[in-house]
């Protein structure tokens, strides 16, 4: 049991007027009379806890009788440490030593609940992709520390390329970690998939012009697919689909329009590719009204699944 799990055991006898001592917690926790009186010691000198010594009843009792230990009564904090942990780990960042510890950390430090409260508490995201830590590890250095990025990197069709790259904001989406980074192989602005990068190295430090990526780049079309707006999509739905997407935050620029039938969504869009995930996950509860290059892209992709369903 750890020292702080035994100073909140040793903090509940006080507050019941116990009068608990060194031998209470040597009897209880099997410690050495020295590991007893530095836990007693730890609570005066480092959680200032007024304790004092009844030399008639021989234990300890606090003078004041309203203090309380650090996130003693406070379910929300310990909550929120907790969920800040489950959800690193559901980020694909588990495996870091790093988590580990802070796990480990957590444990002790914050209170004896929380390992409870974590058992019963789950955070779960579907394709969430397992990083190399050490690649990581490299990746948040050279931000941190202003240096350059090299690379090896595998693009989604298995082609692999060395880049020289100077990052700029690690994002989170969907369970993906990407890197946003000014590629020197391309001259601008690209997202890496931090997945597909098979080595990462650490160049030299940053010095001269900076590539800074305007705000805008991340931040002016829907999904991970960024840059320059090619178009407002508006996509009906209906029936559940239409309750459920109501609720949702797609895009801060999106506008929902209610309809006697459902709702119309509209919203900028970079690249075809996402927005046709999310479009064809509702079925036929969603249709496309514009553009109609991007309908009859989704009436030629429903073609062929249709296709594959009339195969033997």
């Amino acid at each position: 049991m750890s020292q702080l799990e035994r100073i909140y055991a040793f903090h509940q006898r006080l507050k019941a007027n116990s009068f608990p001592n060194a031998q209470t917690l040597m009897e209880e926790f099997e410690l050495s009379r020295a590991t007893a009186h530095r836990d007693i010691s730890y609570m005066r000198d480092r959680l200032l806890a007024p304790i004092k010594f009844n030399s008639s009843r021989k234990g300890f009792y606090y003078t004041d009788e309203d203090f309380s230990l650090p996130f003693e009564d406070s379910p929300k904090i310990l909550f929120l440490m907790g969920l800040l942990n489950k959800m690193a780990d559901e980020a694909g960042l588990g495996s870091l030593p790093e988590m580990k510890k802070l796990e480990r950390r957590l444990s002790r430090l914050i209170a004896p609940g929380y390992e409870r409260l974590m058992e019963n508490v789950l955070c779960q995201w579907i394709e969430v992709e397992t990083l190399s830590a050490s690649i990581f590890e490299t990746i948040v250095e050279a931000v941190l520390k202003d240096r350059l990025l090299e690379v090896e990197y595998c693009s989604a069709q298995g082609k692999s390329s060395s880049r020289t790259l100077e990052p700029q904001r690690l994002i989170n989406y969907q369970g993906r970690w990407y890197l946003l980074a000014y590629c020197f192989l391309r001259k601008s602005h690209r997202l890496f998939h931090m997945a597909r990068m098979e080595q990462a190295t650490c160049g030299r430090k940053r010095c001269g012009h900076r590539h800074r990526a305007a705000k805008s780049f991340l931040d002016d079309a829907f999904g991970i697919f960024t840059g320059e707006i090619a178009y407002h999509a508006r996509i009906a739905f209906t029936g559940t689909a239409a309750e459920m997407v109501k609720r949702q935050f797609w895009h801060e620029k999106q506008h929902i329009e209610e309809q006697e039938d459902g709702i119309i969504l509209s919203l900028p869009v970079n690249d075809a590719r996402e927005i046709s995930m999310k479009i064809l996950q509702y079925g036929s509860m969603a249709t496309v009204l514009a553009p109609e290059s991007l309908r009859q892209q989704l009436a030629a992709e429903i073609g062929r699944m249709a296709l594959c369903y009339q195969k033997p």
